[in-house]
């Protein structure tokens, strides 16, 4: 049972009876740690598997955890979620504590009697309003407050819901009026029934505690009020319990889950075993450096558990870090190296492509599909078939009638957008509301990009090439949109937002549209909300097993307005690791931010953005082919040799390898064209300048007159 297993790993496996908490960072084999401590503790006879009880959050998690416990000997261990536990516990008990009354029905959504206790107290929701609240009902009764305590609970947890604090605790406390009326309970009221059903009557709590005696919890960073209340009702007066998590990748906040638990856990169960995980065997090396330099940045309360990786995997590919000029243009390269990926053997199911919201989506979709890459979209609806942007659709292609012809196209759509009550310079309160509100902002994008494309259509009457921008034209280059990425897929790249990546990996990751109003959102104001953005970066950094992509348009569409890079991006070099080190915390820190445009240089090949310091001197991407004269580097070579021999300093100081690399690729024989090499100045350029161009002319190294070296 501890073979294969690293030592801390076996530290955790092997910890006695009593409170253990692990901490596992990404990769770190978490789920093999506590399978092992389970399997180790029945196999030995210490424990028995049907008195473990062993929860998650996701069906899949624990039906992972079934599968390996069973294929370890421990078969009868019970492995689920929160709600399947405590289903399965009220549905038990329900006879006699219900006293022969029939068991509620459990609804699957809150959504429809929210709508209906929104209209009986005279609040207008949408099914969209209603799901945004249902949204804080479900986080207020997971934070155990009361209708009557939301107010304030509200106003101290900084909500934004999606209408008056007090309309929405109205429609709280009417919500579960209808409940009881109709006779059903939510998933909250299932997990506060079986708290209630131990916490007041000892004889069921008697029955569940001698059933479960062990308890392992996943994922303990995300646990909120009221699954922690179940938690400690299941323990009693007990101890034997078990968590794992990492708090560097509390990502859920807004649904009230909290690290707290994970935090305390020490300091609240005396003699607590406190396990690090922190060798990494998902990622290569370079992920793994990529992830570190994120997190190391990290403040707040979840910092203090903050681990640092080390990567147990061969070198890999180094990270790649790209800026392009606008979106479009972005989504096009990712595209084409997803293509370039499948063709190099990497199954397509193998590469995601990650972003913070969903309406980012749309760009992928019809890049992927232009470039016959097949995908899916995970955790959400393909862009086109997204309810709102459908009727969005429908509105636009009204609006042809009612609009004149000659108003330019992205006026227009705005116009016919307000049909549907879109503002653009609204965004909506409320999740689900602000996520429509984003998805219909998108087409105002693609509006801009088609009235910006250069892109040439018909020939017209006069003879000159012109291209129809109208809403008319608009509407039909939606519609090829939407029935190009309607085909269907089995396999392909994932699309994904970073929420709906959290447990997943691939064997390459793009990390796409990194920049600052995006990720970090606009939305995240207060220094809590933007630590868990940052912590968003990192979860999606860590997804990725041996190639990351990193990048953002400078602007949403072609001629935008410029925008700047995720202020959680440390500065890489070639190696993927962060440049910089306490000076890019001190900058991203400072109270004056910095408002001057990134000094970037561009690929002569491909055309991307540059940032990594041996690219731009090269001026060209790593991965792009090399043009260099091989004849002419070999006399630069040795030209730099001799000339640092006679001045008595290190060839670097000549010319460093990558500038020299630089002059035999680009050839320069202009002081214009040599001083664009980065690492040439005005003071190189009068040392060196004379001998560069003569040997770019054919020169020999020898023939130069050595009294100018250095002159």
């Amino acid at each position: 049972m501890l073979d294969g297993l690293d030592p801390d790993q076996r530290t955790a496996v092997t910890a006695p009876a009593g409170p253990v908490c692990i901490l596992a960072g990404a990769g770190t084999g978490k789920t093999r740690a506590i399978t092992h401590r389970i399997a180790y503790r029945t196999l030995s006879g210490e424990i028995s598997p049907r008195h473990v009880l062993a929860v998650t959050f996701t069906a899949r998690a624990a039906a992972e955890m079934r599968s390996r416990l069973t294929e370890l000997g421990a078969g009868g261990v019970q492995a689920r979620t929160f709600h399947a536990a405590a289903l399965r516990q009220v549905r038990y008990f329900a006879p006699r504590l219900l006293e022969g009354r029939q068991m509620p029905e459990l609804m699957e959504s809150k959504v429809r009697v929210v709508g209906l206790a929104a209209a009986k107290v005279g609040v207008r929701a949408d099914r969209t309003a209603a799901r945004d609240l249902a949204g804080e009902i479900e986080w207020a009764k997971s934070s155990l407050v009361e209708p009557g305590e939301y107010v304030v609970a509200a106003a101290k947890a900084l909500r934004e819901p999606p209408y008056e604090p007090a309309r929405v605790a109205e429609v709280f406390a009417a919500y579960e009026q209808l409940k009881r009326r109709q006779g059903v309970i939510d998933f909250e009221d299932m997990l506060r029934a079986a708290v209630w059903g131990i916490e007041e009557h000892p004889d069921v709590a008697d029955q569940i505690r001698a059933q479960y005696r062990h308890f392992v919890v996943d994922e303990y960073q995300d646990v909120n009020p009221l699954q922690q209340r179940l938690l400690d009702a299941w323990l009693g007066e007990r101890d034997d319990v078990t968590v794992v998590g990492d708090a560097s990748q509390t990502i859920y906040s807004f649904t009230g889950a909290t690290s707290a638990y994970l935090i305390d856990f020490p300091r609240q169960r005396r003699g607590a075993v406190v396990v690090r995980l922190v060798r990494d065997y998902r990622s290569t090396p370079q992920v793994v450096g990529l992830a570190n330099a994120v997190i190391q940045q990290a403040r707040g309360t979840e910092a203090k558990l903050r681990l640092e990786l080390v990567g147990q995997r061969p070198p890999g590919p180094e990270p790649e870090l790209k800026i392009f000029p606008d979106e479009p243009g972005e989504a096009a390269a990712v595209a084409r190296r997803c293509r370039e990926l499948i063709a190099a053997g990497t199954p397509a199911s193998e590469i995601a492509v990650l972003f913070r919201t969903n309406a980012q989506s749309e760009s992928y979709e019809e890049a992927l599909a232009e470039a016959e890459v097949p995908y899916v979209v995970r955790g959400a609806e393909r862009f086109f078939e997204r309810i709102e942007v459908r009727r969005a659709m429908v509105a636009l292609r009204a609006a042809v009638r009612s609009i004149p012809g000659e108003t330019p196209l992205v006026e227009a759509v705005v116009e016919g957008l307000a049909a549907t009550g879109w503002n653009r310079h609204q965004p909506s309160p409320g999740g689900a509301a602000r996520e429509q509100w984003e998805a219909l902002a998108a087409l105002v994008t693609l509006a801009e990009e088609y009235a910006a494309s250069p892109e040439i259509l018909p020939i017209g009457e006069a003879g000159r090439l012109q291209r129809e921008i109208t809403l008319a034209a608009f509407n039909d280059e939606l519609a090829r949109r939407a029935e190009q990425q309607h085909a269907p897929t089995v396999a392909g790249v994932t699309l994904a937002s970073l929420h709906s990546a959290k447990g997943l990996e691939w064997d390459a990751v793009f990390l796409v549209g990194l920049a600052d109003g995006t990720l970090p959102t606009t939305y995240a104001k207060t220094a809590e909300q933007l630590e868990e953005e940052r912590r968003l970066l990192y979860v999606g950094v860590t997804r990725a097993r041996q190639v990351l992509w990193l990048s953002y348009g400078q602007s949403r569409a072609p001629g935008g307005r410029t925008r700047r890079p995720c202020r959680f991006l440390p500065q890489l070099s070639r190696g993927g690791q962060p440049a910089g080190g306490s000076d890019v915390r001190a900058a991203e820190h400072s109270r004056k931010p910095d408002r001057r445009r990134p000094q970037v240089s561009s690929c002569r090949i491909c055309g991307v953005t540059l940032l990594a310091g041996v690219d731009r001197k090269v001026g060209r991407c790593a991965t792009c082919p090399s043009d260099i004269d091989e004849e002419l580097h070999e006399r630069l070579l040795v030209w730099r040799a001799t000339t640092a021999a006679a001045l008595k300093v290190p060839a670097y100081v000549v010319l460093t390898d990558a500038t020299v690399v630089a002059v035999a690729e680009r050839r320069p024989t202009t002081p214009a064209q040599l001083l664009a090499i980065a690492g040439i100045g005005a003071r190189k350029l009068g040392q060196y300048g004379e001998a560069v161009f003569a040997l770019v002319a054919g020169a020999n190294p020898e023939d130069l007159d050595s009294k100018n070296f250095g002159n």
